[in-house]
């Protein structure tokens, strides 16, 4: 193929619209027939492929992404966006004739939490036979993001999700899967995601979704009693079981991303985790252990693709050989620089001069895990 990625990552794509909002009240949304002036609308790509593989881009990491645009204006600037890094960002990109490409508008009004106007576009039937299994075979790492947004691959209680990972696998990758949030109230929040995990999860590596995500999918009633409260009722002892739930179901190193409060991190025995040959894990450094990690102290511009920037991080830090706790600062300190910029990519440095930041007195946010005073970190 003439370009040789260290990893593949896949999934969900699209076009944001990120209008600069921080002078607009939620209740002033709610009033129709006004004209409320904004600040400029910025335009990015999003989704996994995107926000992930643009972090991963930044840091060094030779990538390739794989989705598919319609050939419609938005699926231009998507492509041309990604091009604007690297050519070889956007050649495993497919455009598809006649479907229009997804886009999402981002309302993010002063002082609350963003909501998502979204067009599901090309995703709606991104599955399978989007999958170049020849570029994923060739790249120690394979990673998708998003499932909950690409209902192709859930359909059937998930049949062809876990196919498409267990193929990946059989091709020699390590593999990785991110999640999302997807409407609680709507039919794919209210999938199986149990039977669906129980499929995919013994043929994928590395989990590490939002505890919110995951309470929506799988404990819906703590989810319901909690509301905007997650973070004041989750414990490190509630994490560790939830953790050790998903690695019976199949992963191997299965995390938490937690906000404001950093990550959380558990891993399953030598056993398993000896089934990720194409990544340079220390096994009696990463085997059977419990880490968690705070978040580090900056002042937060946009939360979009924050998430997403510290998996990329995360999965950096497992090719370039780190330890377990060094994965989680990287993660912590990337993840802190993109919430420095509106939207999901501007603000995530190289890797030198993140290096470099990490390398000075930064210090973490007070807001802390409950109960992680008594995590017995793992010498790393």
């Amino acid at each position: 193929m003439g370009y040789s990625a260290e990893i593949v990552v896949s999934g969900h794509l699209c076009v944001d619209l990120l209008p600069d909002m921080k002078h607009v009240t939620t209740e002033q949304m709610l009033t129709p027939g006004r004209l409320y002036e904004i600040g400029p609308i910025q335009v990015s790509t999003g989704g996994c492929v995107s926000n992930t593989g643009l972090a991963l881009h930044k840091l060094g990491v030779k990538v390739r992404l794989m989705s598919a645009v319609g050939d419609d204006y938005m699926g231009q600037i998507i492509r041309s966006h990604l091009s604007s890094y690297s050519p070889h960002l956007s050649e495993s990109i497919q455009v598809r004739k006649g479907q229009a490409s997804s886009s999402t508008v981002v309302l993010a009004p002063e002082n609350a939490d963003r909501t998502f106007l979204h067009c599901t576009g090309t995703n709606d039937t991104f599955g399978l036979d989007d999958i170049d299994f020849d570029a994923v075979a060739e790249a120690p790492l394979f990673h998708l993001g998003y499932p909950p947004l690409l209902p192709a691959l859930v359909a059937n209680d998930g049949v062809e999700l876990a196919a498409l990972f267990k193929q990946a696998k059989a091709r020699g990758a390590t593999t990785s899967m991110d999640m999302v949030m997807s409407n609680p109230n709507g039919p794919i929040a209210n999938a199986d995601w149990r039977s669906i995990l129980r499929k995919t999860l013994p043929y994928v590596d590395i989990f590490v979704p939002s505890i919110e995500e995951m309470l929506v999918y799988l404990r819906r009633g703590d989810y319901a009693a909690w509301g905007r409260a997650v973070f004041e009722n989750v414990t490190r002892d509630y994490l560790r079981g939830f953790a050790d739930e998903l690695i019976e179901m199949g992963s191997a190193i299965v995390g938490f991303k937690l906000g404001e409060m950093g990550l959380y991190l558990r891993t399953a025995g030598a056993a398993r985790l000896s089934q990720m040959k194409t990544v340079p894990l220390n096994i009696e450094q990463w085997a059977d252990g419990e880490w968690y990690m705070p978040a580090f102290e900056v002042e937060v511009v946009g939360t979009t693709g924050a998430g997403d920037s510290a998996y990329a991080a995360f999965l950096m830090a497992l090719l370039r050989g780190m330890s377990p706790s060094e994965a989680l600062r990287w993660a912590c300190a990337v993840g802190a620089c993109n919430v420095e910029a509106m939207d999901a990519t501007s603000g995530v440095r190289s890797f030198e001069a993140t290096q470099q930041r990490l390398a000075t007195d930064w210090p973490t946010r007070s807001a802390r895990l409950r109960g992680a005073d008594s995590i017995r970190v793992k010498s790393s």
